[in-house]
């Protein structure tokens, strides 16, 4: 009778759980590292020189247009030296904070408004397609036509008053951010909308728990663009309806440059314009941003 023989060979492979183990260990390593805080040198050199060097670069080169007489008419383009003039006046007269905040705080009140309107009709909009058959097209064309549009019915159906100025800043920001709200849920995974079904999370709940955050980066694309469109539109409805009892904001400070035929007041309206766009974006928006992608795993900190 022939044996059977049989071959241990469990003492010659290792353990498939501490292959797992160390692959866990370096995978851990890895995101440990990544996720460190950069150095300070790193950040200034990427983050704070290119915007500096920037900048620098356009004051050259608006100083060279003015410095070799190609544009030697400051009615047309005034020179770096009389913008700052004009920053240095407004500063010392008290008024260049009155007319940040002016403009600032209608912009910011008037885009909170619309994000309270704007983010249940996206829901509406996207989860009942009676609702988006009916009004979905009507939010894509209001989204299209120009905020300018609204100010003179604005100023007829409201008066030239603040609710006027929120009225527009919600006509133009609320489309935005409902289609902004709608692409983010039409682009959640089904499964997702299964799985919290499965658990309960039906109604208001699974629009909490499951909609809202799976559709979040597109949402928060839809907010950006929101609030683009509310400072575009309060803009437009300082410049046309500017009017003492409303103060004056950024927009009323451009159109009292235009009226004074004062090139460097416009320069400066335009710049502060230009600041606070920018500063919104880079406090409020991008940190979110970042924040958004990082939860999800698609940024890491380098």
């Amino acid at each position: 009778m022939a044996s059977t023989e049989t071959t241990d060979t469990t003492a010659d492979t290792p353990p498939v759980k501490d292959s797992l183990g160390g692959l866990e260990a370096g995978l851990d390593a890895l995101e440990t590292s990544a996720a460190g805080r950069p150095p300070l040198k790193q950040t200034l050199l990427n983050k704070v020189l290119p915007p500096i060097v920037a900048v620098a670069v356009v004051l050259v080169v608006w100083q060279a247009l003015i410095s070799l007489k190609i544009v030697d008419d400051p009615t047309k383009l005034p020179s770096p030296a009389d913008v700052g003039n004009e920053f240095k006046d407004a500063w010392l007269s008290g008024t260049l904070l009155d007319y940040i905040w002016t403009s600032i705080s209608r912009g910011l009140l008037g885009f909170l408004f619309a994000l309270a309107i704007g983010t249940p009709l996206g829901l509406l909009v996207a989860r009942v397609k009676f609702v988006r058959a009916a009004i979905g097209p009507i939010l894509s064309g209001l989204q299209s036509l120009p905020s300018v549009a609204w100010v003179p019915p604005a100023v007829i159906w409201l008066g030239l008053n603040n609710s006027m100025m929120y009225a527009v800043i919600l006509l133009g920001a609320v489309p935005s951010i409902a289609n902004g709200l709608v692409s983010g849920i039409d682009q959640v995974p089904p499964l997702f909308l299964r799985a919290g079904r499965t658990m309960g999370a039906t109604g208001l709940r699974g629009a909490w728990h499951i909609v809202m955050p799976a559709a979040l980066p597109g949402y928060l694309a839809g907010l950006k663009q929101g609030w683009a469109f509310s400072w575009r539109s309060l803009m437009a409805a300082e410049i046309i309806a500017s009017s003492p009892d409303l103060g004056i904001g950024l927009g009323a400070l451009l159109e009292n440059g235009r009226n004074a035929s004062s090139m460097s007041m416009v320069f400066e309206a335009i710049i502060l314009i230009l600041f606070v766009g920018i500063a919104i974006d880079l406090l409020i928006f991008s940190p979110l941003e970042r924040w958004v992608l990082r939860s999800r795993g698609l940024l890491v900190r380098n």
